[in-house]
């Protein structure tokens, strides 16, 4: 793994950090006690090699502490920060409605020097991220910025060695919900909403790690109706477990999706809204929108608007010198038959104006002139991966394609398979549960790992075992660790 060394200081003696989601982790701050989740985010795919295919995917996050206290507000400063960019992607000019497409970004680490490929960025499969390093950005009023997804869903990180001036929309939005069996499609960072039944094939429950139950699952009154996704709270009718992330958005990470209505003509979950990064090392003026909101799963397919779950908002971090205007920032959750959960935001800035509307509530860090913002996580960071599926080996860099590319794993049908996981800088009491969701016809199981292996002490290395069901037709697998 490739990770990036930083450091800041946070309000309380925190760190932040955070890296790729293929090895990172997450922690939240309770009154008495941290609660500390890591979850490998890569995705890993299982195609069966007699019945059909099958699909692991795996989600990873990183931990950071962050002080969630309210922050006073300064007069505008003349200061500037030091943001790690060339300007190779030159200047970013949006002035129509524009989609740019992150798969064109080239395949290589964040850092290097992009001009013979300027403004498609950079994949870099170490962080889960689509770089850009640009110049300066300027989206124009009245223009709306959307983006098309990588292969691996990976968020969008802005580098900025000049000022951004927002006047239009950016937008990270997740899809509505869609007529079954299509997944909706979730902002860059995000994760998809669970199918609809159709033809036979059951709903399914969203994908992410707070993917929302679909219909008719054991226990929940609504037979039919599909429930919502979680990210910073928790959507409408799940599991008091399903936040997750941090308040210091490292490493970035979107929305979760609502689960699939078990009812024909009902349609699918709406999707978790993306998650961005936009660090500029002078001033963001923003008179425009920012938003990676949930989709809301409101389109009647011929069976009623009703019946999906909505996907969770997604993750905004912005990061200047001095953020100033007069628009708004929103991670909200989709609404519609119920709720989805709120995403997070995080503002780092020297100072701010109190005209700029956000919602949800704000994560805020004071900065001084000179500071280098944190931007990924810090190499000796407890991270998490996912060792093998099966008694195969798990991909660097899998990407969670249901169907049209080749899985990343083959299993044989039928049963149970081992999955081994291993944590680095995480204590040996922590309790790691692995997640597996079914593309179609079914709700996702979580087992805990109860074998561990110690194979390191310093740094503290430790291999956990557990087998989880396998079952027919692609699935999406995920890690969350959970330290005492």
């Amino acid at each position: 793994m490739n990770l990036e060394t930083g450091e800041q200081n946070i309000p309380g003696g925190g760190l932040a950090g955070g890296v790729s989601y293929k090895n990172t982790t997450s922690v939240e701050s309770e009154a008495t006690r941290q609660r500390v989740q890591l979850l490998s985010r890569k995705s890993q795919s299982i195609l069966p090699q007699v019945s059909p295919m099958k699909r692991l995917h795996s989600l990873s996050r990183w931990l950071g502490l962050a002080a969630l206290a309210a922050s006073s507000l300064s007069n505008l400063m003349a200061v500037t920060l030091n943001i790690p960019s060339d300007g190779s992607d030159r200047d970013l000019v949006i002035t129509n409605d524009t989609v740019i497409d992150l798969s064109q970004a080239v395949t290589a680490s964040w850092d290097v020097n992009n001009s013979a490929n300027a403004g498609k960025g950079v994949y870099d499969s170490n962080k889960w991220a689509v770089v850009f390093k640009y110049s300066s950005v300027t989206v124009a009023s009245g223009a709306t910025l959307t983006f098309k997804n990588h292969d691996s869903r990976a968020p969008v990180v802005w580098l900025v060695n000049g000022d951004v001036q927002i006047d239009g929309t950016v937008s990270l939005d997740g899809q509505v919900d869609l007529r079954p069996p299509q997944l909706a499609e979730p902002g860059p960072g995000g994760f998809r909403g669970g199918s609809g039944y159709s033809a036979g094939l059951g709903a399914s429950a969203g994908f992410g790690p707070g993917g929302g139950f679909q219909g008719a699952h054991p226990g929940f009154n609504d037979w039919w109706e599909g429930h919502s996704g979680s990210y910073g709270t928790l959507g409408y009718a799940a599991l008091p477990n399903s936040t997750y992330g941090n308040a210091s958005l490292i490493p970035l990470i979107g929305g979760s999706g609502g689960g699939g209505a078990q009812y024909d003509g009902r349609g699918g979950g709406a999707a978790g809204g993306g998650a961005i990064l936009i660090a500029a090392q002078g001033t963001i003026n923003l008179t425009g929108q920012v938003h990676a909101n949930g989709g809301a799963s409101s389109i009647d397919y011929g069976g009623g608007s009703d019946g999906r779950g909505n996907g969770s908002g997604g993750g905004i971090r912005l990061v200047c010198a001095n953020l100033i205007g007069t628009g708004s920032v929103n991670a909200l959750g989709g609404v519609y038959w119920g709720y989805g959960g709120n995403g997070r935001v995080r503002l780092e800035r020297s100072s701010a104006s109190p005209s700029i509307q956000i919602s949800p509530d704000p994560s805020i860090l004071q900065l001084q002139e000179g500071d280098s913002p944190l931007i990924w996580m810090p190499s000796d960071g407890p991270i998490v991966r996912v060792v093998s599926v099966g008694g195969n080996p798990a991909p660097a860099d899998p990407h969670a394609a249901f169907g049209a590319l080749n899985p990343d794993i083959t299993l044989p049908p039928g049963g149970t398979t081992t999955v081994v996981v291993e944590t680095t800088n995480v204590e040996d009491a922590s309790v790691v549960t692995i997640r597996v969701s079914p593309r179609t016809s079914g709700s996702f199981t979580e087992t805990v790992a109860t074998n561990k292996l110690v194979v390191s002490t310093s740094p503290s290395v430790i291999r956990w075992t557990a087998d989880v069901p396998v079952n027919g037709g692609y699935s999406a697998l995920q890690v969350k660790v959970v330290r005492p």
